[in-house]
């Protein structure tokens, strides 16, 4: 018996302490709570139309996904602010000789490329040699230029460009990324084109390419952030774009889910983007714009060499009524051939020149361009002012040419719409100045050297397809590049813009505006003001995917 008390005593102690210790972690529990707080991981799909070609920064002329993915992979010697002031990237700093003629270079200390190999003057060298090299395929004028340019390495950190004479746009030709000498030295620049390396390349830029991908066959391609330029790290590992072949299947994929993110909405695609329940859109303006070009020369309607003519034309059109009615409001009116932001930009004189025009009845009246009682269109010695305006086959530029259009009969003006079925034949056309205006978008250069657009040499060397003739605004455009400061190119750029805002050659409609589609479940992002695509991603640390659960202390009940 007294074995036996001795077990049940022993089982009641056991059970005894088990209660407390139940007791106990209810009371503790009873202080604790669950938080869901973000979590590292997942994989950010981001879509776009087409597909890249060779992830090259020296071959990626003329292929837009290519240059929007090398501006993520590649690093050139120096980037751009809002205002197109040229600063430090790869070069830490540079200096211009008192002759204007050499530029000397100093790396940053510490470059690397994407595979540890140290980045030097070397592969600066190797870059643009190659593009001086007649075998390697690069664009025609991008060898041209550097073609007339000599390249000295002066040591591991510092190199000279000497030119043939003074060129201020020269700086923006070294925004262009560099290659790796390390990987393409040994191969014949005619077969660069062909190397495996354009599939995977190792860059410099803030994003890499993860390896043994294939992304012409799965049509997506994976990046990861580079550690060099995110020392925090990021909650997401892993930035996947996917390529689809038109807006439809970009648009399905998104509703769908499949991706997070459209690169780039149309304002086409806009209505339909927005009625997707987990969009956000993000719209900031964009480096382009576009124009209308008068031609002056012999093939176009006479009336156009006429500068009374161009200020009427400009006078009656509306600038906001063509953007709600054309552009579904995605665009911002805009005057001159600069961007609002550029350095050389300056409102002012544009608006003391329209100031002084006044309306476009009058303007035109005055030109001898009247509109007979009951007339719908004007006339002058028996002829009709009839324009051909020129734009290219697509909805946008239709739709834009038609306002323009319905604008220009208003003021007494008929107007026949010619269309151009590529990109090609309206080149073509504009080189034979085969329009009377044409419609036109235009991506300018970061600096504002406008010298091949409307000099007097662009009308037959350039492209300056309206043949505007004016030697004094050709001067300016030609003083202002052979100056290397800003403030002693401004008075020449002033200059040009007095004479263009008072002979109009072209008439700038507005400026286009850049969408940014991302789903509702990428947490914590936030786009600002892009100038280049990387830009996009400037607060891409903050992003997240996923959350987990954390247990913590409950707060204290507030007592009244």
């Amino acid at each position: 018996m007294k074995l036996h008390l001795r077990w049940q005593l022993l089982l009641a102690l056991v059970g005894f302490g088990l209660i407390l210790a139940i007791l106990s972690f209810q009371v503790q529990s009873a202080g604790l709570c669950t938080e869901r707080v973000p979590s590292s991981g997942g994989v950010f799909l981001e879509g776009m139309v087409g597909a890249p070609q060779r992830l090259n920064p020296l071959l990626s002329d003329g292929f837009p996904v290519d240059q929007e993915l090398v501006n993520l992979l590649f690093d050139g010697l120096v980037q751009y602010d809002h205002a197109g002031r040229f600063i430090p990237a790869l070069a830490e700093s540079w200096t211009v000789s008192d002759d204007g003629r050499s530029l000397q270079f100093t790396l940053r200390n510490g470059l690397f490329w994407h595979d540890g190999q140290p980045i030097t003057t070397a592969d600066v060298a190797f870059s643009y040699g190659l593009l001086q090299n007649d075998a390697f395929p690069a664009a025609a004028a991008v060898k041209t230029l550097w073609q007339t340019v000599t390249i000295n390495v002066l040591d591991e950190r510092t190199i000279e460009f000497v030119l043939a004479e003074p060129y201020a746009p020269f700086l923006e030709a070294t925004l262009r990324g560099i290659v790796p000498a390390h990987l393409l030295q040994n191969v014949p620049p005619a077969e660069i084109a062909n190397h495996r390396f354009n599939q995977q390349p190792v860059g410099s830029g803030p994003w890499q390419v993860l390896p043994d991908q294939d992304w012409t066959t799965t049509r997506s391609l994976r990046l990861t952030p580079n550690p060099l330029d995110w020392r925090e790290g990021t909650q997401i590992p892993v930035l996947e774009f996917r390529f689809y072949p038109d807006e439809a299947s970009l648009l399905t994929a998104f509703a769908n889910g499949d991706i997070m993110a459209i690169n780039s909405v149309s304002d086409g695609l806009l209505p339909e983007v927005t009625a997707v329940p987990q969009a956000r859109l993000f719209t900031t303006v964009a480096p382009h714009y576009t124009q209308l070009i008068f031609n002056q020369s012999d093939t176009g309607f006479a009336p156009l060499k006429l500068a009374e003519v161009r200020q009427g034309l400009a006078a009656g059109l509306n600038r906001d009524r063509l953007i709600d009615r054309a552009l579904n409001g995605q665009g911002v009116p805009l005057t001159g051939p600069y961007l609002p932001d550029s350095w050389a930009n300056n409102q002012a004189i544009f608006a003391g020149a329209q100031a002084s025009w006044g309306g476009g009845n009058e303007l035109l009246n005055s030109a001898g361009w009247t509109l007979p009682e009951g007339a719908t269109v004007r006339q002058a010695d028996g002829e009709m002012f009839t324009l051909r305006l020129l734009a290219l086959d697509t909805a946008v530029q239709q739709r834009v040419a038609q306002e323009v259009a319905n604008q220009w009969s208003e003021l007494g003006v008929a107007v026949v719409i010619e269309t151009a079925v590529s990109i090609t034949e309206m080149r073509e056309k504009l080189a034979a100045r085969d329009f009377d205006v044409a419609l036109v978008d235009i991506t300018p250069s970061i600096d504002p050297d406008l010298y091949d657009f409307w000099s007097q040499e662009a009308i037959i060397r350039g492209q300056n397809y309206g043949g505007w003739n004016n030697r004094r605004a050709s001067e300016a455009l030609e003083a202002a590049r052979q100056v290397w400061g800003i403030g002693e190119r401004r008075p020449s750029y002033d200059t040009f813009l007095s004479i263009y805002a008072d002979q109009v050659p072209a008439v700038t409609l507005y400026q286009h505006v850049y969408t940014y589609a991302l789903s509702s479940e990428v947490n914590q992002a936030e786009v600002g003001p892009i100038y280049e695509p990387r830009d996009r991603y400037q607060t891409f640390a903050n992003w997240f995917l996923l959350y987990r659960d954390v247990t913590i202390s409950c707060p204290a009940e507030e007592t009244s």
